[in-house]
């Protein structure tokens, strides 16, 4: 096993792994629950059965995660994008009306296409065309993402009609509960005590208890209904309206421009992830190159097809991975974990639920600061790199959203080496990519065309 996954080499211990995968799991088991309901719209008749939908995010991310700590021995932990799984839930089944087995099909081709990019090799180029302090800045974009993510579970922060953000109520029982888990985790971050994060959120998890924030759960164990609970599974290939779903997506250009988009999202939200992640981790170079990149990539996009396939949405990299990258996780063994841990989550329902947003706000708000240390690589003298960087590293946090970030840095880095004369700096890649944001950010002017 020390062989396989290299773990005594990247400097672990299978016990510092194990942990970490907890943590890595406690710190995304969220989407356990958001996922059914967001895909279910509340168990409206439209949407995803909530029973289909609770099974499809579960095997998806337990099955994802093994995978790729067992081919790219990385600890990157995958599962159902949130953003994404609004796409399909909000604009393609509530908003359009599409068929929920339709709109999983446009998630089973974006899958399917973005794979064969990685096969023949376009999607690690255009990952090795970008400037080493723009994937720097993206890093931190993500970590101030994550932070605020942090901040705004735990209810230190709270939206206001007069400046868009204020400071929540530090005397509510919630907040005081993410106050826990921030100090705690601090503390023993401090003091380099193993397990920093984990411990960090069992002591909020238990004053949430004290304080009626989270409940004690009402059982243990709980068995699914296996009739009802794999209903989506095999949806791109089931019938509609004397159709089968996949056909749908290839007669309708309004779901094939969803399918560029939502492509788009994946490939960068992804790329981001794992420049990110691995700053910490240890496997990005100083010059941002990264290894192993085809595999992790290969497994993330086949990831976001296999969801599509059983009804998950897309199933992507998280950068929750990074809580057990802090944690000390630094092979595939900590994913590993954390997909079983998805898979007995299918059973042990009850029990995975009584952790709150708020018990893992501290970890993801020290995530988010280990994060930003890759910002003194960014040139800051260097205006046509450190304004790009810049607008990455405030547009990700401040739109809610990795790809919009990556998209406006991409576009003002072009612009700035194309008006300066520099076109030798500017790699064919970022051409295209830059001119496929605009496409994206251009897209309601158009998309009506296609009506």
């Amino acid at each position: 096993m020390d062989k396989f996954f290299k773990i005594t080499e990247r400097g672990s211990t299978l016990s510092t792994e194990i942990i970490a995968g907890l943590t890595t799991f406690l710190t995304m088991a969220y989407i356990i629950f958001v996922n059914p309901a967001i895909l279910s719209l509340d168990g409206a008749p439209i949407g995803v059965p909530y029973d289909a939908a609770f099974m499809a995010t579960c095997v998806g991310a337990g099955l994802m995660c093994i995978l790729m700590g067992l081919w790219a021995n990385r600890p990157i932990a995958l599962a159902s994008g949130m953003g994404l799984n609004a796409i399909v839930a909000f604009t393609l089944i509530g908003g359009l009306g599409v068929d929920w087995r339709v709109a999983m099909s446009v998630i089973f081709v974006e899958g399917v296409i973005i794979t064969i990019c990685v096969l023949i090799g376009l999607r690690e180029a255009v990952l090795e065309a970008i400037p080493a302090h723009l994937r720097r800045a993206i890093g931190v974009g993500i970590g101030l993402f994550i932070a605020f993510i942090g901040l705004k579970n735990g209810g230190l922060v709270i939206a206001d009609d007069a400046t868009f953000l204020t400071m929540g109520e530090f005397t509510s029982w919630p907040v005081i509960v993410a106050l826990v888990s921030i100090i705690v985790t601090a503390i023993c971050m401090a003091f380099h005590i193993k397990g920093d994060i984990l411990i960090g959120i069992i002591a909020a998890t238990i004053v949430a208890f004290l304080t009626g924030v989270a409940n004690l759960p009402e059982g243990i164990f709980l068995l699914p209904n296996l009739e009802s609970s794999f209903a989506s599974f095999g949806a791109p290939f089931q019938m509609v309206d004397g159709t089968m779903a996949v056909f749908k997506v290839f007669t309708s250009a309004t779901l094939l421009l969803f399918v560029f988009s939502i492509l788009m999202t994946d490939f960068f939200d992804t790329m981001g992830t794992l420049v990110a992640v691995g700053e910490e981790a240890g496997f990005v170079d100083d010059e941002g190159d990264m290894d192993d990149a085809r595999e992790m990539l290969l497994v993330d996009s086949i990831a976001a097809a296999f969801g599509g396939l059983i009804g998950a949405s897309s199933i992507t990299s998280y950068i929750e991975s990074g809580s057990g990258v802090s944690d000390g996780g630094r092979t595939g063994i900590t994913v590993i974990v954390t997909g079983l841990l998805f898979l007995l989550a299918i059973f042990f329902l009850p029990i995975v639920g009584v952790v709150p947003a708020e018990a893992t706000a501290g970890a993801l708000i020290i995530v988010g600061f280990l994060m930003c240390a890759s910002i003194r690589h960014i040139d800051w003298s260097d205006f046509e790199i450190a304004f790009p960087a810049f607008l990455t590293m405030i547009a990700i946090p401040l739109t809610y959203n990795i790809t919009n970030g990556i998209g406006l840095g991409f576009i003002a880095y072009v612009i700035l080496k194309a008006a300066r004369g520099k076109f030798d700096d500017i790699k064919p890649f970022m051409w295209i990519v830059a001119i496929a944001f605009l496409l994206v950010f251009l897209a309601p002017i158009y998309s009506g065309w296609f009506s």
